[in-house]
């Protein structure tokens, strides 16, 4: 059992946020756990997540234990361009799913990232993982080697301080050189499968982008996420006119014999959580989308 006192600088502070930054906790998933099945008390006295903090109560609670994953590695070529005790670096091809999901119980990057010891989290079926990509788009991830490592980069992550950078092959011409898109996204209102601007469920998003090379019917850009919503990128650049070739979803599927979105997380900068030095791994294209990328050039 863990005891401790509220800072005074913790008042006004919600339960769950301030349990959420105790290194004995780690994140705010595991926190509203807790707080759910009654683990934790406050002055002897059960409270919910969203009880204010006064500063100087007594708070009791039994640490987590972690959740082990009960996959089973599988062998994989994984190309991963940065490791070390705490973290690794992976370079993820197209057509591979990030984590196990209905449809894809086996073959998934986790699988394979298992052999390398990827850890941490409080999600067992996620072991290691602190953001991800969509199936179809390549390039650079970062994962977690243990329980305190997925904790720091988690943070990292949330306090914006990882910056991604992607290549992205657009249908159109950008207005000017850079620009920036801020607009909520959620599930869209007619297709749950689907995100938006178009809906009831809006989560701040926030994107910037530079033209990297002006073509005759493309312009290939270098986009920055602010934050990590589900497909932000391919939503953001089609609502506003720039349409990702092949896109199947949200693009012009099919454009320059594309099979897939020409979108590449290319660059990946932060601070190391552990050594504070400064970690910047960077991806070429891959074939597919450099062929893609000649073709429009040629036009």
């Amino acid at each position: 059992m863990t005891r401790l006192r509220v800072p005074e600088a913790a008042a006004g502070e919600r339960l769950d946020r301030f349990l959420a930054s105790l290194p004995e906790v780690g994140s705010r998933a595991v926190a509203e756990r807790l707080v759910r099945e009654g683990g934790v008390r406050v002055d002897g006295s059960p409270r919910t997540k969203s009880a204010r903090l006064e500063g100087g109560e007594e708070i009791e609670f039994e640490p987590p234990q972690p959740l082990r994953s009960t996959l089973e590695p599988e062998a994989m070529a994984l190309s991963v361009p940065y490791e070390d005790e705490h973290l690794l670096v992976v370079d993820k091809p197209a057509g591979l799913v990030v984590h196990p999901a209905p449809g894809h119980g086996q073959g998934t990057l986790v699988h394979g990232l298992l052999a390398y010891d990827a850890d941490g989290g409080d999600e067992p079926e996620r072991p290691g993982i602190v953001h991800r990509l969509d199936r179809d788009t390549s390039g650079l991830m970062v994962v977690a080697r243990s329980a305190e490592a997925h904790r720091r980069l988690e943070r990292l992550v949330r306090d914006r301080e990882v910056t991604r950078e992607y290549l992205a092959l657009v249908v159109g011409c950008p207005r000017s050189r850079r620009g920036t898109i801020d607009a909520p996204i959620g599930r869209d209102r007619g297709d749950p499968l689907r995100r938006s601007l178009d809906t009831d469920t809006p989560r701040e998003a926030v994107t910037h982008f530079e033209v990297e090379e002006l073509l005759a019917r493309h312009a290939l850009l270098r986009v920055r996420l602010e934050t990590g919503r589900t497909h932000q990128i391919r939503v953001h650049l089609g609502a506003v006119g720039l349409p990702i070739a092949g896109d199947p979803v949200y693009g012009r599927p099919g454009e320059l014999g594309l099979r897939r979105q020409f979108l590449h997380a290319a660059r990946l900068v932060f601070r190391h959580p552990f050594t504070d030095t400064e970690v910047d791994v960077r991806s070429p294209l891959p074939p597919d989308l450099e062929s893609a990328l000649h073709a429009a050039r040629r036009r």
